[in-house]
């Protein structure tokens, strides 16, 4: 019986290793927490300066995005920046965003 426990502990400690292991987060997934943190701190850096929702959403449209996507999740980022009381710098906005995007991916594998 002792032998039998001897030759299982390498393999549960091995398990619980590979089971703790950092989970990667997808080339893709970074770049869209970056694209989105850059953003919030645009939209935050627009939103303390006193620029009106209506007026960074034009802003917004006029830009040319390089993927489909974009433009929509552009225009809410900036609405929720806007709904929010938040008086953060921008960088602070930036890192928040990316840390919580990040943390989001990963629970999500």
């Amino acid at each position: 019986m002792r032998k039998i426990w001897i030759a299982l502990i390498p393999l549960v400690v091995a398990g619980i290793g590979n089971s703790a292991q950092a989970k990667e987060l997808a080339s893709n997934d970074k770049y869209m927490c970056s694209w989105g943190a850059g953003t919030a701190a645009r939209a935050q850096e627009l939103k303390l300066s006193g620029v009106s929702l209506y007026a960074a959403r034009q802003k917004i449209q006029v830009y040319k995005f390089s993927k489909s996507w974009m433009r929509m999740m552009a225009l809410g980022i900036t609405e929720q920046t806007y709904d929010s009381p938040s008086r953060l710098k921008p960088t602070a906005v930036r890192q928040s965003f990316y840390e919580d995007c990040v943390r989001y991916k990963l629970a999500r594998k």
